[in-house]
Order: C-alpha cells, then sequence, then structure tokens
C-alpha cells in the first residue's frame, strides 16, 4: 500500500516542467548501462534475455537522474512481466534530430489495439486477471509519462499482440 501512496503523491505533486535548478547534466548511455545491470538480477528478468544497444558515445541531456531511472525503469518492468520465458526485451539508445530517444522493445505477449489509447491512464490495465498475478496497480506508464513530459520530452508506443511492443522515450538532448 505504501508502494501506490507514494505514486499516487508524485503523480499529484509532480504536473508541469521540473524547476531549471533541479536539472542536471545526465548521460543516458551510463543510465542505462546501470539499468541493465541493475536488472540482470531482477527477479522479472530472470527468464529473458536483456539486450542493450547504446551508441559508444554519450548522449547527454538535462534532468533529474533518478526520475529518469524510474521512467525508464517502469518501461523495462513491465517489459520483462509481460515476456514470456526465453523471450527478448531490448533496450536501445540513439539519437535522432535534436533528441535522445530510447527505446524499449520486446517480443512479449504485446497490448490488444483496442487498449492502446488508454494504456498511459492511471489505473488503466489490459487484462485485469493477469494483473493480479503479476502485480503493480496500473500506474507504471503514467508513472513514466509524466516523467518524461516533465523533462520536456514525449513517449509513444506500438504494439502488435503475441508479436512485439515498442515503448519509445524522446527527450530534449543537452
Amino acid at each position: 500500500m505504501s508502494i501506490l501512496v507514494t505514486n499516487l503523491l508524485f503523480l499529484a505533486r509532480s504536473q508541469g516542467q521540473l524547476p531549471t535548478e533541479s536539472l542536471k547534466e545526465i548521460d543516458l548511455k551510463s543510465l542505462l548501462v546501470q539499468i541493465k545491470n541493475d536488472y540482470v538480477t531482477h527477479q522479472d528478468a530472470q527468464h529473458i534475455s536483456l539486450i542493450s544497444k547504446l551508441p559508444n558515445n554519450s548522449v547527454t541531456v538535462l534532468g533529474d537522474a533518478n526520475l529518469l531511472y524510474q521512467a525508464v525503469v517502469n518501461l523495462v518492468n513491465n517489459a520483462c512481466k509481460y515476456t514470456p520465458a526465453g523471450g527478448q526485451v531490448q533496450l536501445h539508445l540513439f539519437t535522432q534530430s535534436h533528441s535522445a530517444v530510447i527505446q524499449v522493445i520486446d517480443n512479449g505477449i504485446g497490448i490488444p489495439k483496442n487498449d492502446l489509447p488508454y494504456i498511459f491512464e492511471r489505473f488503466y490495465r489490459v487484462d485485469k486477471k493477469r494483473s493480479r498475478k503479476t502485480g503493480g496497480f496500473g500506474l507504471g506508464l503514467a508513472i513514466a509519462q509524466q516523467i518524461i513530459q516533465s523533462h520536456g520530452g514525449h513517449i509513444s508506443l506500438r504494439s502488435v499482440v503475441k508479436k512485439e511492443t515498442t515503448l519509445q522515450i524522446f527527450l530534449p538532448l543537452k
């Protein structure tokens, strides 16, 4: 219950942009390496392969490292939960125009087309029965979206049922 309260407080408090004085230079490559290393021993990742494709150079944005870490972990967590044993979750980082792009790609169960418009809504769950088994409150994607938007970025999703889900985070480069 305390996790639910913490998540709800975050959503309530963090409407809009982050204060400029709280922003620091963040190397997203290092952040993603840390996330991958942290996830290698995570119980949700034990049954899958976690693969990263990162650039040779640093990719720098202005932001709050803890919040960005949480946003990406929320996406990786969902990808791992809904990817069957033997599946793959990929973590990519690249630049495109004036944006850093983080992709979380899985070859899991996918999200039905009818559910896609609602996937970032608070408490939304695609399958209520399955959600009871996997835990969570239906806030992870809403929190990730709010974090990314508070950094001046946006998040997108595309999914094909029983094939693949790709979440993309776009953040302005420093």
